[in-house]
């Protein structure tokens, strides 16, 4: 079977040096991957969010199987893209990828479905959640809502840090 992996990091070329190993798999290609992981698989040089690129590319090679690394083609909906298109695809549809794609979301099904998680509240304007922090116990964490690449959550040891982590997400839109 003929594989495809998206993505160009350390979980993809993980993925790849493991189906490497594998009898069942006869050619490893990814997207866009890197120097390091084109010494496992093909790299192919298509743009990571060209949809109907990816889909063309996956049936002219007739790719057994589509493994998606990353967390924006998921949150955009490349999974239901290839399923309606009838391919192989492992990764979550759009609606489950939103449980990673915004923390806001993912808080209030954790709270519906009594799911243990840390007290939390939402907002979506700055003088809001500033009024709110000037409540509340610190040290105190203030996340982002969307994909951060691993940074929206900053643990705020004094007031001052915590209103400039607000004013940096809310206001700087740094993520």
């Amino acid at each position: 079977m003929k594989v495809l992996v998206l993505g160009s990091g350390g979980r993809e070329h993980a993925i790849l040096m493991k189906l490497s190993r594998s009898e069942k798999v006869s050619a490893l290609y990814c997207l866009p991957g890197n120097a390091g992981i084109g010494l496992v698989a093909d790299n192919v040089q298509l743009d990571l969010g060209d949809f109907n690129g990816i889909v063309n590319f996956v049936k002219e090679n007739e790719i057994g199987l589509t493994i998606v690394g990353p967390e924006v083609p998921l949150i955009d909906g490349i999974v239901d893209l290839f399923e309606e298109e009838r391919l192989k695809i492992f990764g979550p549809c759009r609606a489950a990828a939103e449980l990673e794609g915004s923390k806001a979301y993912s808080k209030k099904v954790m709270a519906k479905y009594n799911i243990p998680t840390a007290n939390f509240k939402v907002f979506t304007k700055f003088e809001d959640a500033f009024a709110y922090l000037k409540e509340s116990e610190i040290p105190i964490v203030i996340k982002a809502s969307g994909l951060a690449a691993g940074k929206g959550a900053i643990v705020c040891q004094t007031f001052q840090e915590a209103e400039k982590a607000l004013r940096e997400i809310m206001v700087d839109r740094i993520f």
